[in-house]
């Protein structure tokens, strides 16, 4: 149970449950903020928006650095190609989220309007570009990053900022947007009531058929027109880290033969679909709870289908398809991944129990008259 072949499938899973978390958590915190200076037209408005993640948003983020430590800790070559390669757009992201704590913590500092009116702004900067350039970065990862590795193991990304944004990418940061926007939409009518409870139905309306379209033509264009190399020849999957100890070659496009060879890979976009088409039926109506947790299915069965389609490359390399990561070839050593489950397998349960019971106390509808009588604890 516990060899190395096991432990590197293990921890493919375990980060990509993480990715998932942080999907749907922070996914209706940047919804949120997204749609703050649209759906929240006054001032105490904008603060009932506001408090439906003030005191949740620090928490979803944390998701964010687990990803990120758990890819240093179990992937470090796919760290060091992504993080060296796409510094700017990763530094992009970085001073993005830096609008989110000042936002959420100096905006009421000054009943000003101009002062809280400019937080807003930013808020929604900070709620808006990093979906947009993490849906990017996904796109990026279905076409292929332009990098090579030397003998000696060390990457070389040949790529430049403005070469991120093919069409292809940049509508996956669209439809990462709308993704998040859509969520948002659901979780402000379920945590709020009145004027903004009906704004977010309206939105959830609007939203929910752009994302579907959107989903459509991305798998389209996905399942016929984007290459996807084929691996005909490596080391055994429990053998020692290397890249290089494998023959790749380019089959042109290649993703729908992929799911066709394992059809029970399809469930994964059905799901999406099927969620995210149910959470905008139910949207509209009244049961916005059943309608969150589809939208959140919609969201697992997304990022599903995103990682069936690249399994089992973690990194593909649009310059030499050798160089190309996988989770069988670019992983820490046994020990490592052994000592790291078992951390993971002690600690997770107890921040989900955690997350868990932090959501039950703080639940409860956020209204106009809460946030007009407490101006000390409310944001």
């Amino acid at each position: 149970m516990f060899d190395y072949e096991s432990m590197r499938l293990i921890w493919w899973l375990f980060i990509g449950v993480v990715a998932i978390a942080f999907a749907i958590t922070e996914g209706f915190d940047f919804g949120v903020s997204t749609l703050l200076p649209f759906i929240g037209k006054t001032d105490v408005e904008r603060r009932v928006i506001i408090n439906t993640v003030g005191a949740t948003w620090e928490g979803n983020q944390v998701w964010l650095v687990l990803l990120g430590g758990a890819i240093f800790a179990i992937w470090p070559a796919v760290y060091a190609t992504l993080f060296s390669g796409l510094y700017a757009a990763m530094l992009l992201v970085l001073f993005a989220l830096f609008f989110r704590p000042a936002g959420f913590d100096y905006r009421s500092k000054i009943n000003d309007p101009r002062w809280r009116n400019a937080w807003d702004w930013g808020l929604f900067i900070g709620g808006t570009l990093p979906p947009v350039l993490l849906g990017v970065l996904v796109g990026n990862l279905i076409l292929g990053l332009p990098f090579h590795l030397d003998q000696d193991l060390r990457a070389f990304y040949e790529g430049s900022f403005l070469g991120l944004l093919s069409p292809f990418a940049l509508l996956c940061g669209i439809v990462s947007v709308l993704v998040s926007s859509f969520h948002g939409a659901l979780f402000l009518k379920w945590r709020t009531e009145g004027v903004v409870h009906d704004r977010a139905t309206l939105a959830v309306s609007i939203l929910g058929p752009l994302l579907l379209v959107g989903l459509a033509v991305t798998a389209l264009w996905a399942f016929i027109g984007i290459d996807r190399p084929e691996i005909t020849q490596m080391a055994a999957t429990d053998a020692p880290s290397n890249p290089l100890n494998k023959t790749v070659i380019s089959v042109g496009p290649g993703w729908l033969p992929h799911f066709l060879a394992y059809p029970w890979m399809l469930a994964a976009p059905l799901v999406g679909f099927a969620g995210i088409a149910l959470a905008w039926l139910l949207g509209r109506g009244t049961n916005t709870m059943v309608a969150f947790l589809c939208s959140s299915i919609g969201i697992t069965g997304i990022l599903l289908t995103v990682g069936f389609g690249l399994f089992p490359f973690l990194l593909i390399s649009s310059t030499d398809p050798r160089s190309s990561l996988t989770l069988w070839d670019a992983s820490s050593s046994h020990n490592t991944l052994l000592l790291a489950f078992w951390i993971t397998v002690i600690f997770l349960p107890i921040v989900l129990l955690y997350t868990r019971w932090v959501y039950k106390i703080l639940w409860g509808n956020i209204t106009e008259a809460a946030v007009l009588q407490d101006s000390h604890t409310l944001y």
